[in-house]
This record gives C-alpha cells, structure tokens and sequence, in this order.
C-alpha cells in the first residue's frame, strides 16, 4: 500500500511508533545536495518504507499465502530456502561487518526447523520490508539490537517452517502430523518413514503459514547455547571472503572524491587539465558532497587512476562563511560553559558539598574519535531504466535506499540495497544522513548527465575516511563530589559539555528530551545510589558527529568507574567492596562483577612485582560488563596485561560469538587509551590522516583475555557493544595504583 503526504489519521496510525513520533516533528522539506535530516519519513510513508510497497525484492519459494495476523517480518517465505539437495539458506535482517550473526541468527532458526547445521549457509538481506528490525519497525543494525529483537523473530521463523515441512509430509502421507516429528533436516514418520526436507520444500512453502507456533522448550536445544564455529570463517580466514569494497559489474568504473578541506566549504576553481589526461580517467565531474560543501568526482577505470587523476587536480576552495573549529579554542569554549545554567538530567540538592568532609573536584577530556573500520566506506550504484541498484555494507538500508531515491530521482519501491558484508563500521555505515550513500549517487546522477551510463563504485581511501566526519564527540566533565570518612556520597555535582549526535536526526524526537541527548548522559549514576545534579550543554560545532561503538558510554563509564575508585582509594576502602555497598539492588551487576573477581583471583592471587589490579563495571544496551585488569607501567608507559571479563548478557546463544565480541570491544577500548588516539582540528581541519597519526593497537598492545559468562535463562540482551565502555577504566583505575595519580584525559597522559 502506497500513502502519499496528506496522511490520514487512521492511515498515521498503521505506522510503527517509531515512524510515528518523528512524523510528528517532520515538517523540513528537502533541500540540498541530499537527504535532509528530518525529511527522509516523508519518502519512508510515501515509498512504504516499514509497510510493504517494495516488491519482494528476497525471492521466496514460491509464494505461501499469507496469514492475515503476520506482518511480513513474520513469515518464512523471505528467510528461508531450503533447495533439493536440503541445503538451507537462511537471510539475515542485518549487516554482520565482524559481530558474527551471519552465524547467531540462522543458529536461532535453524534450532527451530531441526535443520542440518552442516548444511545451513547465510546470506545478507535487502531493503526488503521483510527485513525490518521487528521491534523498530525499520531496517536497522546497531544498538546492540540483532539478537536482542530478533531471537523470538528467528525462533518462530524456524518453527514457522518447521510446522509447514509437517504438514507437506502429512499430506504426502495421507496421516496425522501431530504423529510426526523432524530431525536433522528431515520429516520423520510411523514404519521408519523419512522425508527430507528438499524432498519437501516446494509444496511446503505453498502452504498457508501457521500464525501461531510451539516453540521448544530451551531444555531440548540441540544447536542455540552450543559453542558454535562461524559460518563466515572459512572464508574470512582463507582470504575468500567478499566485501562491499570487492563489488565488481560488468562495465563497472571507479570513483573517487576530493572534499572540502573544512566541513561545508565549496569550490572557488578547478583546474582539472592535467587531473582528465591520467590514462583511465574517464571524466572529472563537480558534484554536491555532505553538509553542503562541493566536491570534485574523478571517474576512471579502477581506482588507481581515479586516485591518480585526483592527486593531480589544482583545486581552490572557497572556505568563507564556514566554521573553522581549533580543537584547543574549543576545549576552552567548553570549559566557559561548565559554569553556565542548563537543562539537567538529575537535579538532586547538591548545597552540603561545601561542608563534606572530603571532596573530589575533577576534569575530564574525550577527544573525537574516528570509526576508521579497517574496510573504508565504499557504495557502488548502477541506475538503469528508472531501476536503482546499490550494494555496500549498510547498517541502515532502508534510509539508505529512501536517501538514494531523492537523488536519483527514482521512486523508493524502485531501489534495491543489496547488503554486502562489510570489514567493520562501528557505527559510521548507520548515518541519518546517509553522506555517503547520497555522495555515490550524486557521482552516478553528475556521470548520466555527462553521457557515462555504466555502474559506478565510489570508493574512500583510509584518509578520505580519518578525515571525512562522523566521529564521537569530544565531551568535557566537570564534576564536584562530597562525602565521608565512610565514602557516602552527600552530594555530586556533574557538568558534562558535548555536541548532541541526535540533534537535527529522524531520532530527535524520541531521544532528545528537554533538550537533553539521552545518549549523551546513558551510564551516568547507575548502578550507583547517588545524589547527583547533573546539568547537559550541547554547543553547535562544525564538525559532523555521530554514534561510536557503544555511544555515551565511551565517556560517561570512564568517568563513573574512575571516580568511584578515587572515593574508595580515598577512603581506604576495597574496591570491588565498595561498588557493592553503593550500587544496591542490582543483581546483574552484582553477578558479572563477582564472576570476574573469582576467575581473576582478584585479592587471592599474588600478583608480579610492579603489576596492579584494576576493576569497573558498567551496564550498557541491557548487558552488564566487568572487567578486572592486570596492568603496570614500563618506562612510563601503560601495560595492560591480563583481563577478566564477567559478563551477564542474559542466555547465551553462542558461546564463541560472546567471547571475540567481547575481545574486540576490549581491544577497541584499549584504543582510547593509546597515545595518538585522538582526532583534533585546526583551523577547521583535521589533522590526523591515517594510522600513522591516528593510533590503532597493534598485536603487541593486545592482553591475555579470559570471558566467562553469568548462566541464565532469559531473553538475550545486546552484546556488540557492552564490552567496550569499562576497560579503559579498569586500566586507568589499575594506573592509578600504581602511581596514585587519577587518569582524567583519553587518550593517557602519564607525564
């Protein structure tokens, strides 16, 4: 069903509330180069964007007739396929850029259909309506949310399918399907009968699907809990493995882009002479890049002379009427705001700080941070026939696709966003803005109108990426603390200085409350019982800013978990005591806290001379992380050496997943520890350009990493995420031992 604009009340209400809320707040209309922030729900409702007025872009089997309860979420036909030989192949809602449910999801379903693991394999899904988050209501990677909101969406795809394999068996067999059950891929019946289920699968996926289905019971999962290898590893671990950045069509060229110096500027001149006589460059192109600035696309036959061609090209740009941020100007800006009134998150009376008997006044500093994923942003388009087709490595196809169609000039049923697997992203590949989706197909609408109609494959280099936009924030805290000789907080007063993320997104709506960014402030107090006045300013800065792997949480549980341990080293008390005095009723917390300190040997074990223990816990995306660490200093330098994780993710569906998420989110926030981890501006421009002056960690840098998980029963929560925000505490909190010195600026500045 199509609505156009002037929507109905009563069609409004058919809306996900999601859509709802920021339907709301849409009144913008699009301008510029591209999609505009808020206007990209007006092309969502008009092209269907969560109800279903694409095509059936995921191939069904055939076509089951659809029961009139489910949503297209909800049936198998999009999901699963299941050829002669009992192959299954099962599409994920998601992109997997290295957090493995390319694996995890089909494991959910498979459990349900009694499928043959040795014979399931995974593909990636589109824009197809089918594939929506089913608790958002739009296509969407990120929040920790793809096993979190898609168990019970898989668990009953699998059973779904399950019950439709039964029911083509009892035909055939002319018996009961209640008197049959599966297992390992087939139809089992009385007399030793067996039906696999390739035998089965087309009249199966004829039949009308059951709208409500038994589930297992966990006590009988043979595959969901299991230690599971990866679907994907053969192939990543042989090289085999095809990426966004690895598309190739038939007559296919290669794009690069020289952007602005400073964020929004346009062009004054190009000399492009010497840039079109690089042999393969096919044309040299003026194009509108994000926030409003121009660019120049060159376009060759592969992305060596198009680099080439770009390298040679004498451009000027016109930088007037732009902000040009000074990463040291700012931080002093910020510093002037800490003292001015603001909204506040928390407003407890904080007026006995001036009598506590001990206090703690402190700064803390977070510089930007690029997402520099190992696989650069890339989106290859080909636009024939009034059809638009994109493949990249999206978090958010959806939007992508509705971005692509306002550029293009195509109507949204008529773009198809193929999903590719993508080395990394962390965030960037999932932008409101969609800039470099709507920046590729700027490049292919410029080459169409100079005559060149082949498939084009935008691709960034390391550079372009460290130096495109789209970091964290750099945030200032300020934060005043009182309390006793026994470490009961009397008052604390916390400041926090930092651009909103939310601010102008589809997201304001819900997540902007009394001009607060809620992501901005998640982690702050909890799980902790104290009094705090906590007041938000969020300035205006030309520097584009965007989600970073676990969001708030990369400061806000710095700044918890390195203060509540100067209050317990302060007041001579244990740490790990005293988080469990202060954070009350909060089992979870409670539980991953005391697993790490038991597999540790936290307070039992000696530890070598010159090495302390660090602890910090911190919840985030619903899962509880702790960690407690092994570090020393050589030669001035931080040494992290061991860690121990205790994590309480809820049930566990594979084991091995859980345990390299939480090493790489430990290894990642190891990364805002390391000098060289900061991305800083001068006179508008970024100064960091690639690894060589924004500092990653190397193999040398990488600890000893045991996780151990709490048991439990419920619902999976999220795990991308969670294990990144309290290593860089724990560290810190272990330095600080040591030196007795607190750690009040990432990256660690020991002198």
């Amino acid at each position: 069903m199509l609505y156009d604009k002037a929507l109905t009340p009563e069609l409004a209400a058919e809306l996900p509330k999601v859509l709802r809320a920021m339907l709301a707040r849409d009144t913008a209309p699009a301008g510029g180069a591209g999609l505009a922030r808020r206007s990209f729900l007006k092309l969502s409702v008009a092209g269907g964007f969560a109800i279903g007025a694409f095509p059936a872009l995921a191939g069904a089997q055939g076509a089951a007739p659809a029961t009139a309860g489910l949503k297209p979420f909800q049936q198998p036909g999009a999901f699963v396929h299941i050829a002669a030989d009992g192959t299954v192949t099962v599409t994920i809602n998601r992109l997997d850029f290295g957090q493995g449910v390319q694996t995890a999801l089909p494991m959910i379903l498979a459990e349900e259909l009694d499928a043959d693991w040795s014979k399931v394999r995974s593909v990636h899904g589109t824009n197809d309506p089918s594939y929506v988050d089913p608790l958002f209501g739009m296509h969407l990677t990120g929040g920790s949310g793809s096993i979190a909101h898609s168990y019970m969406q898989y668990r009953e795809l699998g059973a779904r399918a399950r019950a439709m394999l039964v029911s083509a068996a009892a035909a055939r067999w002319q018996v009961d399907a209640a008197s049959l059950s599966t297992r390992d891929g087939a139809v089992l019946g009385p007399g030793g009968k067996r039906l696999g289920y390739g035998e089965l699968a087309d009249e199966a996926m004829k039949l009308p699907v059951p709208e409500t289905v038994k589930l297992k019971d966990p006590k009988d999962f043979r595959l969901i809990g299991q230690p599971t290898t990866r679907i994907d590893a053969p192939a990543k671990s042989s090289g085999r493995q095809s990426y966004g950045i690895d598309m190739r069509l038939p007559g296919m060229l290669t794009a690069v882009v020289a952007r602005p110096p400073v964020f929004g500027a346009r062009l004054k001149s190009v000399d492009d002479q010497a840039a079109k006589a690089v042999p393969g460059v096919k044309a040299v192109l003026r194009v509108p890049v994000d926030r409003g600035g121009e660019g120049v696309a060159v376009i060759a036959e592969g992305y060596w002379p198009a680099k080439q061609g770009r390298e040679a090209l004498k451009v000027e740009w016109d930088l007037s009427g732009v902000e040009r941020v000074d990463s040291t100007q700012q931080l002093a800006a910020y510093r002037a705001l800490v003292g001015q009134p603001g909204p506040k998150k928390y407003d407890a009376d904080v007026s006995s700080l001036k009598d506590a008997p001990k206090r703690i006044e402190a700064e803390f500093v977070f510089p930007y941070l690029a997402h520099a994923p190992m696989e650069p942003l890339n989106c290859t388009v080909q636009l024939k026939g009034g059809q638009a087709e994109l493949w990249m490595g999206s978090q958010m196809p959806g939007l992508d696709g509705m971005a692509a169609a306002q550029v293009l000039g195509v109507p949204p049923q008529n773009v198809q966003v193929h999903v590719q697997m993508a080395g990394g992203g962390f965030g960037r590949r999932a932008i409101p803005t969609s800039d470099y989706v709507v920046e590729a197909c700027q490049v292919v609408k410029a080459a169409q109108a100079a005559g060149i109609a082949a498939p084009i494959r935008t691709l960034w280099s390391r550079e372009d990426d460290i130096q495109g936009g789209y970091y964290r924030p750099m945030h200032l805290h300020s934060a005043r603390i009182g309390f006793d000789a026994e470490g009961r907080v009397l008052a604390w007063d916390h400041v926090i200085v930092g651009q909103s993320i939310l601010a102008g997104s589809p997201f304001e709506p819900m997540m902007v409350k009394d001009g607060i960014d809620t992501t901005a402030v998640e982690g702050m107090k909890e799980p902790y019982d104290v009094p705090m006045r906590l007041t938000v300013h969020h300035p205006k800065q030309n520097v584009p800013v965007l989600w970073w792997r676990s969001v708030g949480s990369t400061h806000t549980a710095y700044v918890m978990e390195t203060l509540i341990d100067d209050i317990a080293r302060q007041t001579r008390q244990d740490p790990v005591a005293y988080r469990m005095k202060l954070m009350g009723e909060h089992p979870r917390h409670r539980a991953a806290l005391q697993l790490a300190v038991d597999k540790s040997g936290y307070g039992k074990k000696k530890l070598p001379a010159g090495r302390a223990w660090g602890v910090a816990v911190h919840e985030s995306f619903n899962t509880v992380v702790a960690y407690v660490v092994e570090a020393s200093v050589q030669k001035g330098k931080p040494v992290l050496h061991q860690v121990t994780a205790g994590v309480h993710c809820n049930f566990v569906v594979n084991p091995r997943t859980v345990e390299a998420q939480v090493q790489g989110a430990a290894l990642m926030g190891l990364s805002m520890c390391l000098p060289g981890a900061a991305i800083t501006l001068k006179d508008g421009q970024v100064e960091q350009r690639n690894f060589g002056d924004f500092a990653v960690p190397r193999i040398t840098d990488m600890p000893k990493i045991a996780v151990y998980t709490v048991p439990s029963a419920d619902a999976p929560t999220g795990m991308g995420e969670p294990g990144l925000p309290p290593l860089a505490p724990a560290f810190a909190n272990a330095i600080a031992k040591l030196t007795g010195k607190a750690l009040r600026e990432l990256p660690f500045k020991m002198a």
